[in-house]
């Protein structure tokens, strides 16, 4: 006779966990007490949101879910912020919500909650476990929902009185994954719907990837001659490298990049949904009035035919189907010119455009990229910081790139410190604005106390800088609610046993960052900006005149 907590934890051993993230709670001890001598790591963090954005990360890395345990009510509205971005970037998540006891179910008890109804816009899954001897049984169900089809977040609440009741009950085997293999019949359809492109585009998207995804698609476009490009924040699906990459798609994107989105005559889209960040609103791409032919290749049966008429389309894993047409005949059409035209446009975007200041993020970004290890991860939450990164930085690796495609803020520190625990001899790098740090700013202790060490880049320009920015477009010299104070950030993570340093001008920057990265402790380097610096396109006058001519 186990108890729930015991079997529970078993269920996890038996699918390959090893580590989970938590902060502890009265609802769960029975899990707790499982977790004791399971030889899983149980990294406790200081903030719910903090933790279930650790283990979302946990799953972006891995492709197995990332697993998060909190308490009921609070504890469980703090990480729906992480459930959420699993759900809108895909990522296989289990969050694991201590509840009441059945017997009071209904009486608005202490820090009652209906799981079901307040997590259903945002999982795949939600239900309660209201029998110990089917604590098996949900487990396996949930790890196979968590990544079937689309990948996402699956939510399971445990009455405190099922999880501390014992059952006699065997374990389950480990969820398998359905086969992925993909007939000749469907490579055949997609590349001759290509052979009539006059000016293809092929879309490489979605959570269902891997490094050897990313070589076979780059065989693929290298025997095609065929342009590729990504969606926001997917730029490690291919090596930026190489002449057959032309940017990323969404927020920021290059203009010259949407404008061939808007010209282009066939679309194969491998894993994306084509969704309204990638066209711009659907400006660059009207399901209304379709420009193009859509080659629509995704995991959910159900995406094909929402937004765009696949023709052809195939419910399939897009890895699967890469390295098929990977294996094809190469049989590259007359668009050699518009590849070549598409790749000009991003090396010119490539190009460091200066910007206001003694420390000016450009140069910081493409240091980076000129000196990081092709496998260093790097991380961002959500801000204008993040709109040099993606201009300036080159991605050469699959699973080196942990960011949110649902923007959400504070998701860098929380996501670079998972990615340090599970790769801790790999280099990672946090990029933050100071607004977004301060969103989790709080987890530098549970990067100290479980030694991971990431090196954490925090922008500080005094303000929320996308909402000013918007702020002024709209309602130009009209400031408020954005501006912001500031701690003194080398001291705080000094505090907590840190490197610190503060870097006040370009030329200080690189050798602040190998102090940092040979003291191999968590460290934050602080680079103080001009406030003028607002977007790698524009300065805050220059934006606010825009507006004011625009307005009269």
């Amino acid at each position: 006779m186990r108890h729930g907590g015991q079997i529970l934890i078993q269920a996890l051993r038996t699918n390959g966990v090893t580590r989970v993230f938590s902060v502890p709670g009265e609802s769960f001890l029975a899990a707790l007490d499982g977790l004791y001598d399971s030889g899983i790591a149980n990294i406790v963090c200081r903030h719910e949101g903090g933790a279930a954005l650790m283990a979302e990360a946990a799953g972006k890395l891995t492709g197995r879910p990332g697993i998060c345990f909190v308490t009921r009510g609070p504890g469980a509205t703090n990480a729906s912020a992480g459930v959420h971005v699993a759900r809108q970037d895909s990522t296989p998540m289990i969050l694991f919500v201590g509840q009441i006891a059945r017997g009071d179910t209904d009486r608005e008890a202490f820090q009652e909650v209906d799981y079901r109804a307040m997590f259903a816009p945002l999982a795949k899954w939600v239900a309660q476990i209201d029998a110990t001897d089917r604590i098996a049984e949900y487990v396996a169900r949930a790890f196979h929902v968590a990544t079937s089809g689309r990948p996402g977040p699956v939510v399971l609440a445990l009455p405190e009185d099922m999880l501390s009741g014992r059952a006699d009950i065997a374990d389950l085997p480990a969820a398998r994954p359905p086969l992925a293999e993909v007939g000749p019949g469907a490579a055949t359809a997609i590349v001759d719907a290509l052979r009539g492109a006059g000016r293809p585009l092929v879309v490489a998207g979605g959570s269902l990837w891997s490094q050897r995804a990313a070589d076979d698609l780059a065989r693929f476009a290298q025997a095609w001659d065929l342009p590729v490009a990504v969606p926001f924040r997917r730029q490690d699906h291919m090596d930026n490298r190489l002449p057959h990459y032309v940017g990323d798609l969404g927020i920021g994107m290059n203009p010259a990049l949407g404008a061939a989105l808007r010209e282009a005559d066939v679309i194969l889209s491998l894993g994306s949904r084509l969704g309204d960040t990638l066209t711009a609103g659907y400006a660059l791409m009207d399901p209304v009035r379709p420009h193009a032919r859509v080659i629509h290749v995704h995991p959910d049966p159900d995406e094909l035919g929402t937004l765009w008429r696949a023709d052809p389309g195939l419910a399939a894993d897009p890895r699967a189907v890469v390295a098929a047409l990977a294996d094809t005949a190469p049989q590259p059409g007359a668009w050699g010119e518009w590849r070549a035209r598409l790749r000009a446009n991003y090396q010119d975007w490539q190009v460091p455009r200066p910007t206001p200041g003694s420390v000016r993020l450009e140069q910081v970004v493409d240091w980076l990229a000129r000196n990081l290890p092709d496998d260093a991860i790097v991380t961002n939450g959500a801000g204008n910081y993040a709109a040099f990164l993606h201009r300036y930085f080159r991605w050469r690796q699959y699973g080196t790139q942990l960011a949110p495609t649902s923007g959400s803020m504070g998701y860098g520190l929380p996501s670079a410190i998972s990615a340090s625990l599970a790769h801790p001899d790999r280099t990672v790098v946090c990029l933050a604005g100071d607004g977004c740090i301060q969103m989790t700013v709080n987890e530098l202790s549970t990067a100290a106390q479980y030694g991971a060490t990431p090196i954490v880049l925090v922008c500080n320009n005094g303000r929320y800088g996308t909402i000013r920015m918007h702020q002024e477009r709209h309602f130009p010299g009209r400031v408020s609610g954005t501006d912001l104070f500031n701690p003194d950030f080398t001291a705080l993570v000094r505090a907590y046993g840190g490197h610190g340093e503060l870097v006040e001008g370009d030329e200080d920057f690189a050798p602040a960052f190998e102090r940092a990265r040979l003291s191999g402790r968590l460290s934050v380097i602080e680079l103080r900006l001009d406030p003028e610096a607002l977007t790698p396109g524009a300065t805050l006058t220059q934006t606010r005149e825009a507006a004011q001519k625009a307005t009269g």
